[in-house]
């Protein structure tokens, strides 16, 4: 019964997953940018974390007191990053649309996500089987990202260079060819969302005190470590948006019409941002042994795979010819296919087949 709530739980999060960027496609056209992302961050990374706090985890505040700030700072830089790679992520939607955005940030995020920690730390099980299965899962996921790459660019030369819309303040009604530039953030995006792994992995002290001092579940303890990490995020993603609000001049458009619909649906893209953290943690930790070698290729399949039905259902890609959609079809299932090979290379270590 575990193994069964486990997936429903990991599934459920991957639908939040891949649908959170699906509420910015009924934003007015005249909004800036700023108006909607700003409110998004203030929600996921301050506002959420701090209400739901106090509930979820006992002694919230009093556990960051006990685990004093070195325990905290690694989290925070890591965080910081991430915050990084959740804003520009945001700006690849608006540039490049909801499909091509979640297969490319998806399939950077896995791979660095994999390879970081085998170069740093695990440099000896390179030339094992173990190292030979993880890097051709991540060749997979490259070449993935490659032939969704190659799709982009067959679309925007079919529409005529006029495939994305710009998003920069005052050129509302005016469409420019900026898929190359898209593409580039893209895949920036998921290397930099991949520092949550690893500040996560930082703040292993913080999960200890909040486990093992003030008597928290797993789930406790991670929505602990999750939420020092997101206020790192917020330096870096709600700076740059104040920074466009000031720049722009866009302060005063949430005192005007449209403004509640702005907050609204970030407040939803929000809720489902932050409840598919929250649902990975508790599927992932119903799964034990199977976690990382079954659920984690679940999750990240199935959220990769929303996020292109949502942007083929608001047709991104109506009018692209069926040779990019052949491309970027493509690229979703090699990007499959390489987290399945990952998570067999996993399966390959935790049963000790590491040697060559």
């Amino acid at each position: 019964m575990p193994t069964v709530m486990g997936f429903f739980w990991l599934l459920l999060g991957a639908m939040c997953g891949g649908s959170f960027g699906l509420p910015s496609k009924y934003i007015r056209k005249d909004t800036p940018w700023e108006n909607l992302w700003g409110p998004f961050f203030l929600f996921v990374t301050i506002i959420i974390p701090i209400a739901l706090g106090p509930v979820i985890v006992k002694g919230f505040f009093a556990v960051y007191g006990q685990a004093g700030w070195k325990a905290m700072l690694l989290p925070l830089i890591f965080g910081l990053l991430w915050g990084l790679g959740s804003m520009t992520l945001g700006k690849s939607f608006a540039f490049i649309g909801l499909s091509l955005a979640y297969a490319l940030n998806y399939g950077a995020q896995i791979a660095t996500t994999w390879l970081v920690p085998m170069l740093t730390e695990d440099r000896h099980l390179i030339f094992t089987p173990f190292g030979y299965t993880m890097f051709g899962g991540i060749a997979l996921c490259l070449l993935g990202v490659i032939a969704c790459g190659k799709a982009a660019m067959l679309k925007e030369r079919q529409l005529g260079g006029a495939a994305v819309e710009a998003i920069d303040a005052g050129e509302k009604a005016a469409k420019k060819p900026r898929m190359g530039i898209g593409l580039a953030i893209a895949i920036a995006s998921g290397a930099l969302c991949a520092c949550y792994g690893l500040a996560a992995k930082a703040g292993n002290e913080i999960s200890t005190v909040a486990e093992v001092q003030f008597g928290n579940s797993s789930i406790g303890s991670a929505w602990a470590v999750m939420s020092v990490i997101v206020w790192g995020g917020a330096v870096s993603s709600l700076a740059y948006c104040a920074g466009l609000l000031t720049r722009n001049g866009t302060w005063g458009n949430f005192g005007k019409p449209g403004a509640g619909l702005a907050v609204g649906l970030a407040l939803v893209m929000a809720l489902l941002h932050d409840g598919a953290i929250f649902l990975f943690g508790l599927g992932y930790g119903e799964l034990g042994n199977w976690s990382l070698p079954i659920g984690y290729p679940v999750f990240m399949c199935f959220a990769i795979i929303v996020g292109n039905f949502h942007g083929f259902r608001t047709g991104e890609w109506r009018g692209a010819g069926g040779k990019s959609i052949r491309w970027i079809l493509a690229g979703i299932i090699i990007l499959v296919a390489g987290v399945c090979v990952l998570g067999l290379a996993h399966a390959i270590r935790a049963h000790g087949a590491v040697a060559a």
